[in-house]
């Protein structure tokens, strides 16, 4: 049983009455692994914004493992204290991890951010040495676009994300470096220059699935026939 754990921010944890990445992901794989794999992690809600808390289990196809390591306004700041004890409760053997945006905006420069990245690799390994991750690289929002010293916050966190991955790569605990999905748009592929739409979400399991079909040969490429 391959076990994957999606980390991620508010585009992971998705809201009330949205299909989430993760469940296009799920998809994908059933129809493409060719063995028994689930999605684990401690947590299985969605955030709710009438009650402004992760409350809600709405999901558009609420039939699929909805279980993940996701909060509105979580980064890697967030996920490096919870990670250890998440893998090692949940037995994950794949990390899938969208992180960075949150950090960059109220808590962390890019540097500070990829240090934490550092960070979260280790404690993820302490509680399975043999854990794989794949780290898709923060998509620029409409901030991004409308602040220039935002943005090139942005793109420096990339950087030094690609160089973590780069660093940190190690044959029995291998990390991947997600290609952010080229034909991402904001304005098409988000509702609100930020949060995925159906379309957005799409991309993003396309990105994690495209990863691991091409470097590790789980699944296949991503296509719409199976999603």
């Amino acid at each position: 049983m391959l076990r994957f754990m999606p980390v991620g921010d508010s585009m992971t944890i998705g809201s009330a009455g949205e299909h989430t990445w993760r469940y296009w992901l799920w998809r994908h794989l059933c129809a493409t692994y060719g063995g028994p794999c689930t999605i684990v992690g401690p947590r299985e809600t969605l955030y709710d914004k009438a009650a402004d808390a992760p409350t809600s289990y709405a999901y558009a196809e609420p039939d699929f493992p909805r279980a993940h390591l996701a909060g509105w306004g979580e980064g890697w700041l967030h996920m490096v204290p919870l990670i250890a004890d998440a893998v090692r409760e949940s037995r994950a053997d794949v990390l899938l991890v969208s992180l960075g945006l949150i950090d960059l905006g109220f808590f962390t420069n890019a540097e500070q951010t990829a240090e934490n990245v550092r960070r979260f690799v280790a404690e993820a390994r302490s509680a399975n040495p043999r854990v794989r991750m794949v780290l898709l690289p923060v998509i620029p929002n409409i901030r991004a676009q409308a602040d220039a010293l935002f943005g090139a916050q942005v793109a420096l966190f990339n950087e030094l994300l690609a160089k973590a991955a780069a660093d940190l790569d190690e044959p029995r605990s291998p990390i991947l470096l997600a290609s952010p999905p080229p034909s991402y748009d904001i304005h098409v592929d988000t509702y609100d220059g930020t949060h995925p739409n159906a379309s957005g979400e799409h991309k993003i399991a396309e990105a994690f699935a495209g990863a691991m079909w091409e470097e590790w040969g789980i699944g296949r490429a991503y296509a719409a026939g199976t999603s």
